[in-house]
Order: C-alpha cells, then structure tokens, then sequence
C-alpha cells in the first residue's frame, strides 16, 4: 500500500480525505497545491509529509520558483511535525551542493523516499520482537504505509508480528475528530487481511480492564530529548489508561522524528485546527454552530509512561534522555 507517488515531473498524492469510500489520487505540478495539500490533510503522517515535502521541493526547482521561499512556505504548512522541517532542511543542503539542479534534487528525494521505507521495515523487525504470541494489540490513530513512505511505523510492527503469525486482534481506536483511525487504519489491516476491530476512543480503558490488551503502540509526530512525544490528540489517553492498567506501552518513530534541540515536551509546538472538525462529521452538523471548540491536533505523552521507544536503531528503553542521547552518538 502506498501514498506517495513520483511519474515523471509530477507528484502524485492519494487523496486521504476521500478514504475508505473513495481511492483518488491527485496529481501535483506546482509546490504551492502541496502546501494545501499538506495543511489540508490530503496527505498526512510525519513521514508522509517528510517526503511529500522533498518532493515539492523538486517541484519548485523544475518550475524555476524561489527554493528559499518553496521551504519557507513548506516548512509553515503543519508545525509539529519535525520530519517536516528535517526533509527540507536535506533538500536545501542538497541544493546548495548542487546548484538547485532538478534532477539532483529529484536523486535525493527518491532516497529520502527509500530510507523512509527501510527505516519502517527495521522497525518493524525491532517492534515485532516484542509482541508476544497470541497478541491483542491497541492502536490509535493511524501510523501505517499511508502515513509514512510505505509499510508503516506502529503499523509496520504489526504488520511484521503478523507475518510472524504473532497477531490474533488488533483493535483500532477511530480517533475523533477526523477519524484516521476508522477511515485509514482499520481501511489498511482490513486490506491486509490482519484481524481488526474497530472501537471508539472512549472504550480503550475498559478492553484494558477486562484483559483484552496485551500491549499498545502508537506513532509519533515529535519527540523530545527526554522521550515525550507527541502523537495525535488522545495519545495521552491511551498512554495514562495503559499504565494505569499495567498495559505495555509502546511508540515506533524513525530517528528522524527524534528532536534532541528541545529538551522536553513542553517545547513542542501543538497545531490547532478549525473549529469545524468537530462540530462537524463529513459535513454534517453535529453540535451547535455557535459552541466553543478546543481542536489541538495533537497532545504531549510524558516519557515516564513509555515501556519502549521502538526504532530503526533498536528498542530504547529507560533512562531515555540518556540512550536517546547513545542512540545519536
């Protein structure tokens, strides 16, 4: 399953609004739609809009645009997301080294692209280690091939314990409001034929009461020097109802998401959305127009309540600000 693509001179991005009733890819020839595209969620996932980035990128020089202005404008499209800022970044490295020159910028967006897959298949190989037999796994929102260059973060350790015949229920949290996690991850496991079960936010807890959650992992958009990290907005949830329950809890991130320039989640900035996302569901109103709404697309998890940080470096484990330091020599 993929998300990204690249056809000659232009980008191609499945349309992730329209899913699961829809499979629409959108074509892009200008960098300026990717930014949109970007903010509007059309392509979402820290390591999916990492390479969706690197490719616009190659957009503006193909086009002759400003690649100062073309960063700037890409890097301003979501604020949380650090793969974001380290894709652009490389890009523009790679620009001052080769002039600008399309086609170099082209060579080192696919490798972008290719690591992004790689570093999702190891750590899937770490993550599965770690899955016991017969597993019942917890998820939230959405960290699979959609959200990445392909295979997945979280959903790349289920997808490699499922190949290893580890996986009985993976049960999907729908994560209000925009519901990645019923429209895209349950739309992923459901395709690969892993066994899935959909519920809502608020039910996590009492599935972990009964003993019907052997361990959770989740994705991450940023972390912190110390291992606070955050993910999408009800993370934190998971994570106090978890260790509450003596549930393991897990993160899966490439390295490239770990963030050493700040010390802590506090630091992290948290985008907020519009209003609409949740009085709204697909364009019918749900609450009334004029109430109030508080739409963080994200919340900050405290490292204290993570069993394990799951890379494609190996597992980190406590003390993290520590080996998270090792990890970077």
């Amino acid at each position: 399953m993929e998300a990204i693509r690249w056809e000659g001179k232009t980008l191609y991005l499945l349309d992730q609004t329209k899913l699961p009733v829809k499979e629409e890819w959108i074509a892009y020839t200008d960098y300026r739609p990717v930014v949109d595209a970007i903010r509007a969620m059309v392509v979402r996932g820290a390591p999916a809009i990492g390479v969706s980035a690197a490719y616009a990128y190659c957009l503006a020089a193909l086009k002759g645009d400003d690649l100062t202005k073309a960063r700037e404008d890409l890097a301003a499209s979501r604020p949380t997301a650090v793969n974001l800022f380290w894709a652009l970044d490389r890009m523009a490295r790679k620009a001052s080294d080769c002039g600008g020159d399309p086609a170099a910028l082209l060579a080192e967006a696919e490798v972008i692209h290719r690591e992004d897959v790689a570093m999702c298949r190891a750590m899937g190989a770490n993550g599965a280690a770690l899955v016991p037999e017969h597993a019942r796994i917890l998820t939230h929102c959405n960290a699979g091939a959609l959200a990445t260059g392909g295979y997945g973060t979280a959903l790349g350790v289920i997808r490699a314990a499922h190949e290893q015949g580890k996986v009985d229920m993976v049960y999907a949290d729908e994560t209000r409001p925009l519901l990645q996690g019923a429209r895209l991850t349950a739309y992923e496991l459901v395709s690969d034929h892993i066994p899935a079960t959909l519920i809502t936010d608020g039910m996590a807890a009492s599935l972990m009461a009964q003993g019907k959650i052997d361990l959770v992992v989740v994705g991450c958009d940023r972390m912190a020097a110390n291992g606070d990290f955050a993910n999408k907005i009800g993370t934190y949830s998971v994570a106090v109802n978890a260790h509450f329950h003596g549930v393991p809890f897990y993160t899966a991130l490439p390295c490239s998401t770990i963030d050493l320039s700040i010390p802590d989640g506090a630091h992290i900035p948290i985008e907020q959305r519009a209003k609409e996302e949740v009085r709204t569901l697909s364009g019918v109103q749900t609450a009334p127009k004029d109430v109030d709404v508080y739409n963080p697309s994200f919340d900050v998890t405290p490292h204290t309540l993570l069993t394990g940080i799951i890379t494609e470096r190996g597992v980190l484990y406590p003390p993290f600000r520590e080996n998270l330091a090792k990890l970077f020599g």
